[in-house]
């Protein structure tokens, strides 16, 4: 389960209190036990891209009838779990497609992905690497 209390948008701060919850598989940890990055991911990048493609196409006069996007990656719990230091712990590749059922001609929708592709958050958060700022706080129990 993760929690998020707030969260901060062009310097202003938004309370806002929500939960994700997923589990990973029963068979490598059980039932209950913590958000599933790779689910968590793959759900914020779809929902993303969806977004993206529903604001562009209307900013483009673009009427899409249906949207679909299936994204996919492989992960080796080799990785995840330490058991072998040549393997990455997270996602060395992943694939999505999108299934677009709409009048635009096949340019138009070519243009269309771009932009989306182009401007979409958690895709640039996909295909680029990301400056990871840690912190550690300990406190005597």
């Amino acid at each position: 389960m993760a929690t998020v209390n707030h969260y901060s948008l062009g310097g202003e701060r938004y309370q806002r209190h929500f939960e994700i919850a997923a589990d990973e598989p029963v068979e490598l940890l059980g039932e209950g036990t913590a958000p599933n990055p790779v689910e968590l991911l793959m759900a914020a990048l779809n929902a993303c891209l969806s977004v993206g493609f529903a604001a562009n196409a209307a900013a483009m006069g673009i009427k899409i009838h249906n949207l679909e996007i299936e994204t996919d990656g492989a992960l080796d719990l080799r990785g995840f779990l330490g058991l072998d230091p040549n393997v990455n712990p997270g996602l060395d590749e992943v694939s999505y497609m999108v299934r677009i059922e709409t009048d635009a001609t096949q340019e138009r929708v070519e243009e269309l992905h771009k932009t989306v592709t182009k401007t979409s958050v958690n895709f640039a958060n996909f295909t680029k690497a990301i400056r990871m700022n840690a912190t550690l706080e300990v406190s005597k129990a």
